[in-house]
């Protein structure tokens, strides 16, 4: 008798490929890359070891289409909100938003980028270069139009102010991992108010109706 977790028939090798890596990030986001084994995935996945091997070649291989997969989810909806018309803290907090509504039921996809226990050189150090990139581009991009709008295009203070609002974006998006109970539309309402407290009604200004376009 053949064993459960064995036969891959019937089922196209893309969609085999999305549900390994479905199962793995959530392992790795969850657990880190070093306490992860391809065992546990191909079990939790209800295939066999060596078809992970087939389709990634090693545990390296499967965290870093993980990554890619991950970064390029991330990075679209970024780039997709920075195609719009916002500007500003409008802008901000609709890219909040969107990763709110993006990471909704597999936030561990964010922390897949922060694993320390990760291999920190070749192709998995250049998947989190590229991803990075991408965002932080976006981000230099977003608080370059803040600063101007305030009337400061100094070019060191919108490196710092890139560098806060990465920050902020991260100790949000961490927080809100850390309280599951939390739901999207939670958190970035909890967002809107943490900005009234900081800035006021001026700060959200155009940013209630549509938290989530």
């Amino acid at each position: 008798m053949a064993r459960p977790n064995a036969g891959t028939k019937g089922v196209p090798r893309l969609d085999r490929e999305s549900q390994i890596l479905d199962v793995a990030s959530e392992h790795f986001g969850t657990h880190g890359f070093t306490a992860t084994s391809v065992a546990t995935v191909a079990e939790n996945a209800g295939i066999s070891k060596p078809l992970i091997y087939n389709y990634f070649g090693s545990k390296e291989g499967l965290y870093e289409a993980c990554l890619d997969r991950g970064g390029a989810l991330l990075a679209d909806e970024m780039e997709r909100v920075a195609r719009g018309e916002a500007v500003g803290i409008e802008r901000g907090m609709l890219t909040l938003g969107a990763l709110f509504d993006l990471l909704e039921g597999r936030r561990h996809l964010w922390r897949l980028f922060f694993d320390t226990t990760a291999p920190s050189t070749g192709p998995i150090r250049d998947s989190v270069a590229l991803y990075a990139g991408r965002i932080g581009r976006l981000a230099d991009e977003g608080v370059g139009e803040l600063m101007a709008l305030a009337g400061n295009e100094d070019a060191l203070d919108v490196s710092a102010m890139t560098s806060v609002w990465l920050g902020i974006v991260d100790s949000l998006v961490n927080w809100w991992i850390d309280h599951p109970d939390e739901t999207a539309d939670q958190m970035m309402q909890r967002c809107l108010r943490l900005l009234d407290a900081l800035f006021g009604d001026a700060g959200t200004t155009g940013s209630r109706a549509e938290p989530h376009a």
